[in-house]
């Protein structure tokens, strides 16, 4: 009876134990929030302020790519060029040097390596810049792949912390201008491919050399005026997009049979806007969404090339039920791809890029990242391409690359010749117009082989072709004339 009587006086001590302890810990807590609030703070504070005192300077940090990794950063590359001189300077005190070509046969444009510092002095004030890289996170966030395994670039610029207002308000906007200014008198034009055997790069490229120009283009003259208007007006039309509420850019279809002269289209317009170009491989790209990153690293005042796009991927959606029936065919008749053939099928049912997605690429949200690019399609079979594709506001301007015409053979016969008029003229204006040449075959008829090669020796040569050209042309439609009576006939 006594140990049931002394219970409740047990369960009201222990009651008491766990209200004290509650307490204890809501104590320990709140303590704990106003150490982190106000204690740490102060603390913080006065920590900042003892580092001013041993360290007065302040640092700016320019990463080389911003937007998560999602495009390579103006501000780097122009604080990167101005740092050149510095970087060469012999008192700059840089010791390790990295070159890349520059315009001119010999000439190299340099920049300082990783770990490296330099000093710059701007209106009385020293500054100093320091350039370092780390690896990427083990995690290479949306990029991943190939492209997050390259490590991070940076350039830190230090300064004292009294400089702060002149740094930031002017000597920052100077050396962007400056920059700007370096990168323009320095700049190559180049030819970009995404067929990259570095791993940590989505473009690789070469100098673009090549010497076409609308001048050397054989074409009528009213057309080649009408492209070099329009190309004019783009470039011209930066105000006028931005009226209109339209990305800076334009697209271009060239179509035609093989030979007509759409590659050297494309290197005549990039010289006469002075424009680098990208050559995408369709079929080396995997996804969409690869499609779209490769997109967003070309840079403004380019053209963005996709050669013989009706080859590169099959984007009308048919793929597959194509494949069965031609496989069946050629089951039936006991045909055998080649290797080429082959290699070509798999790289096709490795990518997966859709239609969708190139739709997206020419002219969805994401095709309005950067401005003043041009994008341009070629094709040999026009009507195999799916009228989305090509419809305007994609592909803006149409241009057919056309059969060699007389005027254009005239245009040639004076480039490659020197010969403005010929008795043989005559004879090959009939035969043109009644046959179908390139002006690739033209060209090569008109080119000398051989020191006693001339104008009569060439333009006689081109008149053998022509007319045997003509008089196969008259034997196939004797012989389809023959298969339509024998047709007739049997009927």
């Amino acid at each position: 009876m006594s140990a049931m009587e002394a219970s409740p006086a047990a369960w009201g001590s222990l009651n008491s134990g766990v209200v004290l302890s509650l307490i204890a810990v809501l104590c320990s807590m709140v303590w704990k929030n106003l150490e982190g609030m106000f204690f740490g703070r102060h603390f913080n504070r006065q920590a900042r302020r003892l580092a001013a005192i041993v360290d007065p300077y302040l640092s700016v940090t320019v990463a080389e790519y911003d937007g998560g990794r999602m495009k390579q950063s103006d501000a780097y590359k122009e604080v990167q060029a101005y740092l050149q001189r510095a970087s060469c300077d012999a008192g700059g005190g840089v010791r390790h040097l990295k070159a890349e070509p520059a315009k001119g046969a010999d000439a190299l444009v340099l920049s300082m390596g990783d770990n490296e510092e330099v000093a710059d002095v701007f209106r009385g004030v020293n500054i100093s810049w320091l350039a370092y890289s780390k690896p990427p996170p083990e995690n290479g966030g949306y990029w991943g792949g190939r492209h997050g395994r390259a490590n991070r670039r940076f350039y830190r610029l230090f300064f004292l912390e009294r400089d702060r207002d002149l740094v930031l308000g002017e000597y920052l906007p100077y050396v962007r201008r400056e920059g700007r200014a370096v990168m323009v008198k320095n700049r190559r034009r180049k030819l970009f491919t995404n067929l990259s055997a570095d791993d940590d790069r989505m473009w690789s490229h070469v100098a673009f050399e090549h010497p076409k120009t609308f001048e050397t283009l054989a074409m009528k003259a009213a057309k080649k005026k009408e492209i070099m208007d329009d190309l004019d007006t783009f470039r011209n039309g930066k105000e006028y997009y931005a009226r209109v509420g339209k990305p800076w850019k334009r697209g271009y279809l060239l179509y035609g049979p093989p030979g007509t002269g759409k590659s050297t289209m494309i290197a005549a317009m990039a010289n006469y806007l002075d424009y680098d170009i990208y050559d995408i491989e369709l079929t080396s790209v995997r996804t969409n969404s690869d499609l779209r990153k490769i997109f967003i690293e070309t840079t403004s005042k380019s053209i963005i090339v996709i050669e013989d796009i009706d080859c590169s991927l099959d984007l009308t959606g048919k793929r597959k039920k194509k494949k069965k029936a031609k496989d069946a065919d050629a089951a039936k008749d006991g045909d055998k791809k080649d290797g080429d053939q082959e290699e070509e099928d798999k790289k096709k049912e490795g990518s997966k890029v859709t239609l969708s997605g190139v739709l997206n690429f020419i002219d969805g949200l994401w095709s309005a990242c950067g401005g003043e690019r041009i994008i341009v399609f070629t094709t040999n079979h026009v009507d195999k391409l799916d009228p989305a594709l090509i419809r305007r506001g994609r592909m803006d301007k149409h241009i057919e690359m056309s059969y060699c015409c007389f005027e254009a053979f005239k245009f040639l016969a004076k480039i490659y010749l020197g010969v403005e008029s010929h008795h043989l003229f005559d004879d090959v204006e009939s035969l043109l117009a009644e046959v179908e040449i390139t002006p690739a075959d033209v060209s090569e008829y008109l080119t000398p082989k051989s020191d006693g090669d001339n104008a009569d020796t060439c333009l006689g040569d081109l008149v053998k072709e022509l007319k045997r050209m003509k008089a196969e042309k008259a034997q196939a439609a004797q012989l389809r004339g023959k298969e339509v009576e024998a047709d007739d006939d049997e009927e």
